[in-house]
């Protein structure tokens, strides 16, 4: 027999992790900005301040070989001009970041879907010149959210592409338009702790109800944070299919739910759920961070993550790595493969 101090612990993927969920807020981008008088830099929140060396020595704490970058610009745009410029220095930014740190960072193109003609552009100058791995876009635009026919244009250029398309809660829509950009839906609530997950929600009930998967076959959805409340309304949601205007099918619904991607930025809630409403091989590590800090990605969500009792061996492999890999196989060459017994 072996000696115990032999035997190698199944791999876990946990020292080769790919973060689908990583912030980028370039800082080019709040450079230019904050001289454009688009943000005042010293009111912006901490995760608007990327930093190189601070997202390596999270990357290196917490296992993760690759970050997907999410770029994010935080500010209102007059013109269509400007959304070009500042979509331009973001995505060149990436790229150099990129550059910089070979196997370390990937991106993925920010796509503004209210502004079709600057998503044509900016999804040609992300995914066709500079090497982006996927897109990104928000729940809604002013109200409107994913799913809604305006959208098709640019779901049928991404669909032709097989394109990844990673998805994220931001301004949330108030009646009758009011309320700025960041406006908090309840005094001394932030809406990052609900108001964001039931934005993700919408946006999926959407993209079912307008049968998005079905009409753009080829395209992979990410949604963020575990699908916000979605797995937890999952049988809600197909018992009462014949509720949506028109009325949908449960068995469409269900479907529907096993083909969206989720990711575990947080933290979330135990696992049991998500995996009663999505295979394993849609189930995705990521971090948050920075919006989520350091210590709580290290200390909270990752432990949290791997002591899951819903979670096996096999699982974490996927969701750490291996699910990424599959999804965004251009990450092959970038991220090392881990050490196997």
């Amino acid at each position: 027999m072996p000696d115990i101090a032999d035997i190698t612990p199944p791999d876990d993927g946990s020292r080769s992790r790919i973060d689908v969920h990583h912030h980028f807020c370039a800082p080019e981008w709040l450079e230019w900005a904050d001289g454009q008088g688009l943000v005042n830099r010293k009111a912006l929140p901490p995760w608007a301040r990327w930093d190189s060396a601070a997202a390596l020595d999270l990357m290196d704490r917490a296992g993760i070989a690759t970050a997907v970058l999410k770029p994010m610009l935080p500010a209102r745009y007059t013109t269509s001009e400007q959304l070009r410029e500042a979509t331009a220095i973001t995505l060149r930014a990436a790229a150099e970041v990129a550059d910089a740190h070979p196997g370390r960072f990937a991106f993925h193109a920010p796509l503004f879907l209210d502004d079709l003609d600057a998503s044509r552009w900016a999804l040609r100058l992300g995914l066709d010149e500079l090497g982006a791995v996927g897109v990104n876009v928000t729940a809604n635009y002013g109200g409107v959210y994913l799913g809604d026919p305006s959208y098709d244009p640019i779901f049928a250029e991404l669909d032709e592409r097989a394109a990844v398309v990673d998805t994220h809660p931001h301004n949330l829509p108030f009646p009758g338009g009011a309320g700025a950009p960041g406006a908090v839906s309840v005094p001394g609530i932030p809406n990052f702790l609900c108001d964001f997950l039931l934005d993700t929600t919408r946006a999926a009930a959407n993209m079912i109800h307008k049968r998005t998967l079905d009409r753009f076959p080829n395209l992979s959805v990410i949604l963020p944070h575990a699908g916000g409340f979605l797995p937890h309304i999952a049988t809600r949601v197909q018992a009462f299919a014949g509720a949506f205007t028109p009325p949908l099918e449960a068995a469409m619904v269900r479907d529907h739910l096993r083909r969206f991607y989720y990711d575990t930025a947080g933290p979330m809630s135990p696992a049991g759920t998500l995996l009663a409403t999505a295979a394993p091989d849609r189930i995705l590590f990521g971090s948050d961070w920075p919006a989520c800090a350091t210590e709580m990605v290290t200390d909270i969500a990752i432990p949290a993550l791997t002591a899951d009792p819903a979670l096996t061996p096999a699982h974490h492999l996927a969701i750490n790595r291996d699910n990424a890999l599959r999804l965004m196989p251009s990450l092959t060459s970038l991220t090392p493969a881990p050490a196997r017994a």
